[in-house]
């Protein structure tokens, strides 16, 4: 009697990067970027280096009609602005960002125990955001409610 083959489907397990690596997927350069608070950066262009200073990340987005902005001391970052993301450590044990587009790269380096904090995060209070928003969100399905309702 003739044995079945069976064909699996094989699968390549996902990427696991420790510490350093190239990433290339979007998501995982946005989940890395995200957590980032205030950062030094390093602009250069064909090796030369172009600016560089503080500022605070206020945003990491992807949006191919969009720029990646940095200006008074805050970061907006397109990442459809860049082809991929190397993860680096200095060698103080320093971990850092290079964002890479061609040849030019923005270099983030985070900065750890600042004790400044930007004026739109001074009273930031997570928590009741969330409970505001869903006061909000609950106030409007009770309107829309009462609408379909007219009792």
């Amino acid at each position: 009697m003739p044995v079945a083959m069976s064909h699996k489907k094989t699968h390549l397990p996902a990427p696991c990067i420790i510490e350093s690596g190239i990433i290339v997927n979007k998501d995982d350069i946005r989940r890395l970027l995200n957590d980032l608070n205030r950062v030094r950066y390093i602009h250069t262009i064909d090796g030369e280096d172009q600016n560089e200073g503080e500022g605070w990340m206020l945003e990491v987005f992807s949006d191919p009609n969009q720029a990646t902005l940095v200006a008074n001391d805050y970061i907006y970052i397109n990442i459809e602005s860049f082809d991929y993301l190397s993860l680096k450590k200095s060698p103080t044990g320093e971990t850092y960002f290079d964002l890479t587009q061609d040849t030019r790269r923005l270099r983030l380096i985070p900065i750890k125990n600042s004790d400044q904090i930007p004026e739109m995060t001074d009273h930031l209070d997570v928590a009741a955001l969330e409970e505001m928003l869903t006061q909000v969100l609950s106030a409007k399905w009770d309107v829309q409610l009462d609408e379909d309702n007219p009792f």
